[in-house]
């Protein structure tokens, strides 16, 4: 029998298994691909240690939250269920955000349905991109601006979560789009000028990406 974490009334934490362990997901492209946007050392460290410390974590505190689950120890659970909201969300986070990026090209812009759908939220894809960069370079200290889809009222929203809070337990929305602000995301090349990171972020944004999740969301 499964157990799942509810931290919001949705939830992305999946259910904890004995014999399921999460791993580390190769990149879609080279770690130097990105540049000059994002430097190949930024991403090797960024891949390589930070995101491969929120699996391995994640791992260790499935497995103390299954033991404890079996001695019925309900205060270990519970004491349990912030580093599975912190590490899950670090691990699904940066699974998203991988995908959505690539190869820097000439005209980045999304097409289709998803650029009718910001077209219509938004007003325009230069004012969507106004509207999460503003809220990405505000976060105050670590944490996601995301573009996401609210199922409910079938639109696009930005929206930020703090530390790795995941888009979908903590607000609802489906992530479509994200920005990794952490400082580890690009201060060794932008130092602590997010804004500038922010900015060239949308020369990499992979929309055909973006595009798909946004189908699958709806």
């Amino acid at each position: 029998m499964q157990t799942i974490i509810k931290l919001a009334p949705r939830t992305l934490v999946p259910a904890l298994s004995r014999c399921s362990k999460h791993t580390l997901p190769d990149l879609p492209y080279d770690y130097n691909a990105l540049e000059p946007i994002i430097s190949g050392e930024i991403m090797k460290l960024h891949h390589q240690k930070h995101h491969a410390t929120y699996v391995n974590n994640l791992n260790v505190a499935e497995e103390k939250y299954n033991d404890a689950k079996a001695k019925n120890d309900l205060n270990t659970m519970i004491h349990l269920q912030p580093a599975i909201r912190f590490n899950g969300g670090g691990h699904l986070n940066h699974s998203i955000f991988w995908q959505v990026l690539c190869p820097k090209e000439g005209g980045n812009q999304p097409s289709g349905a998803l650029a009718d759908q910001i077209k219509k939220d938004f007003g325009s894809f230069d004012k969507m991109v106004t509207q999460l960069s503003n809220a990405s370079v505000g976060v105050q200290g670590s944490g996601w601006g995301w573009l996401g889809f609210n199922k409910q009222e079938q639109r696009l929203q930005v929206a930020t979560c703090s530390n790795q809070d995941p888009l979908q337990a903590t607000t609802g929305l489906l992530p479509i789009f994200g920005i990794d602000v952490w400082e580890h995301a690009y201060y060794l090349q932008y130092k602590n000028v997010r804004a500038d990171y922010v900015k060239a972020i949308f020369q990499i944004a992979n929309w055909k990406k973006a595009d798909e999740l946004f189908q699958k969301a709806k």
